[in-house]
């Protein structure tokens, strides 16, 4: 199998060619922000509004992208091109670029662009048919006045120190709450009930990141007349839900069917989960 293709600043390097500097404030920090973007039978699935979100995520930390969007467009089409890939994962990325052993980000130079396209399987395909199990931890959601959740930023910490209580707890995926005790997402996803009907997601103040595929679903649930409500949402409403489910671009849509422990109703996906896994899949073939 030939090696994946990585684009940084313009240029087509193989997989074991790719490189930058170790003084990168986007390694030595996490100073820099990225996005997660699926193909679907050739085609780059919701590419403006990654775009979009990226260059939102930059502006936040006050980084400026060396591209326009419509040059960092062209640049991932290209790479997807380059790698002839029809089904994949495509990880764009900016970091501040190279500077010194300090946190002035005045001493920086050259942001880096890369882009990398290859392969993602984050859960077992067997979860998707039975549903999966997630465990509510300790590690909060950073707050959003200290590191606003809705900056996809290349500092994940808060995300992997709860994937690893998850983890320890026999589970895949992590309920993290917000610093009022509400739920706000899990490690890589965000989170949906069901409950008479009416599909219930916390809102974007609930500190979360505005997930493309979370708006997507629920685009896709109005068109279906489900109700949906952005709404502060608890363990409570967890344990008492008709259905749960999960939505990210590598994860898509995901059954939950139990959480800490306990069933969530009958313990199977439920007709509306499976409803909006349908829709989801349909629109992913447009």
């Amino acid at each position: 199998m030939p090696s994946p293709k990585v684009y940084i600043n313009g240029k087509l390097y193989d997989k074991a060619d790719a490189k930058i500097s170790v003084y990168d404030h986007g390694l030595l920090y996490g100073d820099g922000v990225f996005e997660g973007i699926r193909i679907y039978h050739g085609k780059v699935f919701k590419l403006k509004e990654h775009v979009d979100r990226l260059f939102e995520s930059a502006q936040a930390i006050k980084l400026e992208i060396p591209l326009s969007r419509e040059q960092m467009a062209k640049a991932i089409q290209d790479t997807v091109n380059a790698n002839d890939k029809k089904d994949g994962y495509i990880r764009p990325l900016v970091t501040r670029g190279a500077g010194y052993l300090g946190l002035d980000p005045r001493r920086t130079s050259d942001p880096q662009v890369v882009i990398i396209v290859d392969d993602i399987s984050l859960y077992p395909p067997e979860l998707y048919e039975n549903g999966m199990e997630i465990a509510t931890v300790a590690t909060i959601r950073n707050h959003p006045a200290a590191l606003n959740p809705r900056i996809k930023s290349l500092n994940y910490l808060n995300n992997i120190l709860a994937k690893i209580e998850g983890i320890q707890q026999g589970c895949l995926e992590s309920l993290m709450l917000n610093h009022k005790g509400e739920i706000a997402e899990c490690t890589g996803d965000n989170v949906f009930l069901v409950k008479g009907g009416k599909l219930r997601t916390p809102p974007i103040d609930a500190g979360v990141l505005e997930g493309i595929t979370r708006n997507a679903v629920i685009e896709l649930a109005r068109e279906a007349r489900i109700p949906v409500d952005e709404m502060s949402l608890t363990r409570h409403d967890v344990f008492i839900a008709d259905e749960c489910f999960l939505t990210g671009t590598a994860a898509e849509i995901i059954p939950v069917v139990k959480c800490d422990g306990r069933p969530i109703d009958n313990g199977r996906p439920g007709p509306i989960t499976r409803l909006l896994r349908e829709a989801f899949q349909r629109l992913t073939r447009q």
